[in-house]
């Protein structure tokens, strides 16, 4: 599943709003250490274009 989120994210990367929707969503499907994978997997990614929005999303998540 984890996998399958990250291909989400990737497509809908060009729209920050479809991008935190889709992110938010990923909390509902993956468990806890899938989530700290995403959330390393999203700074290396996305963090130049959308750190606010993850910081924002993966603020309640704990380390």
């Amino acid at each position: 599943m984890l996998e399958y989120v990250k291909t989400i994210l990737l497509k809908v990367s060009f729209d920050k709003m479809l991008f935190e929707k889709e992110l938010r969503k990923a909390f509902k499907f993956l468990v806890a250490d899938e989530l700290l994978q995403l959330k390393q997997w999203c700074y290396d990614q996305f963090s130049s274009k959308y750190l606010f929005i993850i910081n924002r999303v993966f603020a309640k998540l704990q380390p």
